[in-house]
C-alpha cells in the first residue's frame, strides 16, 4: 500500500459515500484510477468493506462511552470473548500502554451505561477502568 491508497482510505472514511469523482479530485488522479485503486484494495483485503452509520444507530442508543480496561495476567482473549457477547458492547479494541482494553459501549440511559460498566468491572481478570462518556461526534474533513 502506498501514499495514495492511504489517502484515498483516510478520504472514505472521512466520506464513505463520496462519488468516484470527487475522491479523484481531493486525490489529484483520474476517476480511472480511483476506481483501479478500490477495487485492488478491496480484492487484496485492505478494504474489507463499507459501513452506514444512521441517525437511527445514535438515537437507539443515545448514551455512549469509550470504557479503559486494565485486565490481569493472561486472560485478555476470555475477557474480550466476554465483551463481545454483550450487546451493549460495540466494539473491543487491544491496544498498548497503561491501558490494556477499550470497550465501545452503548446504553438507552445512564442508569443503563452504570450497569453495563458494573458487570465488566466484575468480570474476572478486570483490574482496573476507566469511562469516558462521547459527548457529540464529528467526522474529519477533508483537506481539500
Amino acid at each position: 500500500m502506498d501514499e495514495l491508497d492511504q489517502r484515498l482510505i483516510a478520504e472514505l472514511r472521512r466520506d464513505g459515500r463520496a462519488p468516484v469523482q470527487a475522491l479523484a479530485e481531493r486525490l489529484g488522479v483520474s476517476r480511472a484510477t480511483v476506481r483501479l485503486r478500490l477495487a485492488r484494495l478491496q480484492q487484496t483485503n485492505e478494504i474489507l468493506g463499507f459501513t452506514a452509520i444512521t441517525r437511527g444507530d445514535v438515537a437507539d442508543a443515545p448514551v455512549r462511552g469509550l470504557m479503559l480496561i486494565g485486565i490481569e495476567g493472561r486472560g485478555g482473549d476470555r475477557i474480550m470473548a466476554r465483551l463481545s457477547g454483550m450487546p451493549e458492547v460495540t466494539a473491543v479494541h487491544a491496544t498498548n500502554g497503561r491501558w490494556d482494553l477499550i470497550v465501545e459501549i452503548s446504553a438507552l440511559s445512564l442508569p443503563e451505561l452504570d450497569e453495563v460498566l458494573r458487570r465488566i468491572r466484575n468480570l474476572e481478570g478486570v483490574m482496573t477502568s476507566e469511562t469516558n462518556l462521547l459527548l457529540s461526534s464529528r467526522r474529519a474533513r477533508s483537506r481539500g
